[in-house]
């Protein structure tokens, strides 16, 4: 072993050593590999940053740009609407939400897949007593196996396939992953659909707590004269909303009707004080052709794009105590406008630019992004970060979903590469205001990009210093008293050994160029090895750290860590035992 080749082994055993230690943040671990790389002089200088420009970065953060866009549309809610009123009990929400997730998975990122339904799920779960507990975990997992289905569906395939140009000079395209992907996918559904039952009965026997203890809000909008509900019934716009708005008041003309009973008629620029979760609000307020009269009371020289959403609790010594949104001119002294309000232990049927706010009220407000950190100070609001706030900032539409269409066929008929059809779809969605620019900044994981920037040229440096070589050479005693099958066996098992506590993207990077070398030194093809590793790193069913998707619903669903590995292990083995042969099946061993 050659010096350059301890100095990269010995970095990489401190960066997976940081990594399983868990006291730093991934990306940080990235940034100290990558300055012991520099330091070191196994990372050239001039090459040192080489990996924030790199084609996968590229591809990461622009589909998680337009996943955000495609979540923010409201299509995918639109398009379960249908399913939703029959999935009464955990023996069909599992499977269905399981099969959706996982269909969306094989076209955009699947953290963004998962990221899109969950609101759906925890709409579900609330409305039927299903714990979330039941639902997330399942969901995670199918969110990993559609990954599988194509490049774009997780960062280990996008990986793969730059490590494979560099062992072949030909990278893996768009749906060379399909035939293995699909067949692994299918079989991981399969179990889903009745696995669930090896969650402890506490994450899936008991409903979870609510997030947030906030009351329903009550909002205020008005009926527009091309909506769809013009002439019919009050009944009409509650079962628009399956029944999670009421309509707490109606105003028409000279008339006040509180609790207007469900045949009581609709018409034209009626004003209704709804209540309900801003969610169900928000939804509701997109299908009936309503709008939220505080909207216009918000600053019209602002461009909406830039303008934001808030939740916040007003403290005893707000302004706003005592007072009235009109009184306190909110609009002309602070240019925000009031467009929901939140009050324990009461309901609200008055009109909100009439309603006396009181101390411990939790309000949503709009207003101009970078002036609301200030208003609210001023106004002795505490901001709420425990959930996003949709109402009155976006509107439903089918466009993000078109765009993503439109970049996948452009990626499946090779018209152009996929890093330049996803950075096109992620422009698209801001030109076309699905998202505004600060909210495409925040669906970025930047540490996961940094993670994969910092830690390419670490990667580059363990092949250059001939460090793969070595490792192969190493493994390759192993391997030789193996068959072919067992040797890829084998290579699949470790890249699923390392991942929980490596992540994904730093496991192909350190396992894909040892994985290629090994293939060639047993003379075998580099491509199913390269497919196992992919496999490998992307079915981390075992722990909550080793990928996003798993982090994402510890929380929501309740679960501990040790609670993974009783669904994961199965469904690992599973994998193991399906992947395998149809790896050496679709991609023969034999060069």
């Amino acid at each position: 072993m050659t010096l350059d080749q301890a100095l990269a082994f010995g970095i990489l055993a401190g960066t997976v050593g940081l990594f399983v230690w868990g006291r730093l943040p991934y990306d940080l671990v990235a940034m100290l590999a990558l300055l012991a790389g520099i330091l070191a002089g196994i990372v050239p200088m001039d090459a040192a940053f080489s990996g924030f420009s790199d084609d996968i970065v590229i591809i990461v953060t622009a589909a998680l740009v337009v996943s955000a866009a495609v979540a923010r549309s409201g299509a995918v809610e639109t398009a379960m609407r249908p399913l939703l009123p029959h999935l009464r009990s955990r023996r069909t929400q599992v499977p269905v939400l399981a099969a959706a997730v996982m269909l969306a998975s094989v076209f955009t990122k699947n953290i963004g897949a998962l990221a899109i339904f969950m609101p759906v799920a925890l709409q579900l779960a609330r409305r039927t007593g299903t714990p979330p507990g039941a639902l997330l975990m399942p969901m995670a997992f199918a969110s990993l196996l559609g990954g599988l289905v194509t490049l774009i569906g997780t960062s280990p395939n996008i990986i793969v396939s730059r490590v494979r140009e560099q062992v072949t000079g030909q990278p893996f395209g768009m749906f060379d992953y399909t035939p293995v992907g699909i067949v692994i996918a299918l079989a991981g559904l399969v179990f889903l659909a009745f696995g669930w039952r090896l969650l402890p009965a506490a994450r899936r026997g008991k409903a979870a707590a609510p997030a947030t203890a906030i009351e329903a809000y009550a909002t205020e909008a008005r009926l527009q004269p091309d909506s769809p509900l013009v002439g019919d019934t009050i009944g009409a716009l509650q079962a628009l909303s399956e029944d999670r708005v009421g309509v707490a008041t109606l105003l028409r003309a000279g008339l006040r009707r509180e609790a207007p009973p469900a045949s009581w008629p609709l018409r034209a620029d009626d004003l209704l004080i709804l209540e309900g979760e801003p969610e169900d609000l928000e939804a509701l307020v997109a299908r009936a052709g309503l709008v939220l009269v505080g909207e216009k009371s918000t600053a019209e020289d602002v461009p909406e794009d830039a303008k934001a959403v808030v939740e916040g609790v007003i403290t005893a010594d707000s302004p706003l105590v005592g007072a009235t949104p009109t009184s306190a001119a909110l609009a002309a002294r602070f240019g925000v406008s009031l467009l929901a309000v939140s009050r324990r232990g009461e309901r609200i049927r008055d009109r909100l630019k009439q309603l006396k706010l009181r101390r411990g009220d939790v309000a949503i407000l709009k207003g101009e992004a970078t002036r609301l950190p200030d208003t609210l100070a001023a106004l002795r609001i505490l901001p709420l970060t425990e959930r996003g706030i949709e109402l009155g900032r976006s509107r439903r539409s089918w466009l993000p979903a078109i765009v993503l269409g439109l970049a996948m066929l452009a990626v499946a008929t090779h018209a152009v590469p996929v890093t330049v059809a996803f950075f096109a779809a992620a422009v698209a969605m801001l030109l076309l205001r699905s998202l505004t620019p600060q909210e495409a900044y925040q669906a970025v994981d930047w540490q996961v990009i940094v993670l994969l920037g910092a830690l390419i040229p670490v990667s580059e440096a363990i092949r250059t210093t001939g460090g793969t070589e070595l490792i192969a050479g190493w493994l390759s005693g192993t391997m030789e008293t193996l068959p072919p099958l067992g040797a890829l066996g084998l290579i699949m098992l470790v890249a699923m050994a390392v991942t929980p506590f490596l992540n994904n993207a730093a496991t192909v990077l350190m396992l894909g160029p040892i994985a290629g070398s090994l293939a060639q030194r047993l003379g075998l093809s580099p491509d199913p090895f390269l497919m196992a590793v992919a496999v490998g790193a992307a079915c981390d069913f075992l722990t909550p750290i080793g990928h996003q998707c798993n982090t994402l619903v510890m929380g929501p669903g309740g679960y501990r860590f040790g609670d993974y590995w009783r669904l994961g292990l199965p469904l690992s083995l599973i994998v193991l035992a399906v992947g395998v042969p149809m790896i050496a099946l679709v991609w023969p061993l034999a060069r």
